[in-house]
């Protein structure tokens, strides 16, 4: 396993983020609407975490309960975070609290590497900060059963791999969207926000592994 690829990850971050136009390779039909922050909106905090197993880096996802009708994206595949609290000291803060409460990884026990960039979910009002985190140990995951049906334990280089991206249309509450772009994981599509926010990162995993 790579044991400098962390510290090249960190030091990318703190530097110009590719942005909003490698989101968009992997934005919905109206991807217009993400750019385009409503005035009472509220914000969210995602953490993309990295961890270290079989020799190799992997990043976590979340397949989020579909018990909570109200909740606009049920069943979908996502990264650990939740709404930011007033008791939050910081954008990092709350991530990493979700992080704890939905996949039982103690805050002591994460590294922050820095951000991406924010990304405006439509659908449910969201700005959504996402943070990219590590572990230097595999983590003991113990997920919210109220909040995550699945923890899905992903090699990092599923993500960079081509074979691993298509278009379809997908079907959600009663709309249709046409040619949607997702990255398969597990047999199942990760697409929408998720989708775009990795998108992001894997330009950056890209950049840092390609100048070696």
């Amino acid at each position: 396993m790579d044991v400098n690829f962390i510290h090249r990850l960190e030091k990318r971050l703190y530097n110009d983020l590719p942005g909003e136009q490698y989101q968009n390779m992997m934005a919905p039909v109206g991807s217009e609407k993400y750019r385009v922050v409503a005035p009472d909106h509220k914000v969210a905090c995602v953490l993309a975490l990295l961890f270290p197993k079989d020799d190799e880096w992997h990043i976590c996802f979340i397949e989020r309960s579909s018990q909570h009708p109200e909740d606009k994206h049920a069943g979908q595949i996502s990264f650990p975070g939740g709404k930011f609290d007033e008791n939050d000291y910081s954008f990092e803060d709350c991530a990493l609290r979700e992080t704890y409460e939905e996949i039982g990884v103690p805050p002591d026990n994460i590294g922050i590497l820095g951000g991406l960039t924010p990304l405006y979910v439509y659908v449910s009002n969201f700005l959504v900060h996402p943070f990219v985190g590590f572990t230097s140990e595999y983590p003991d995951f113990k997920p919210q059963i109220s909040e995550v049906s699945n923890i899905i334990e992903l090699p990092l280089s599923h993500l960079m791999k081509e074979k691993n991206k298509g278009k379809t249309d997908i079907e959600i509450r009663n709309i249709t969207l046409p040619d949607t772009p997702y990255y398969n994981v597990c047999d199942k599509k990760m697409w929408g926000a998720t989708a775009m926010i990795v998108s992001e990162l894997e330009q950056i995993i890209s950049s840092i592994t390609l100048a070696d």
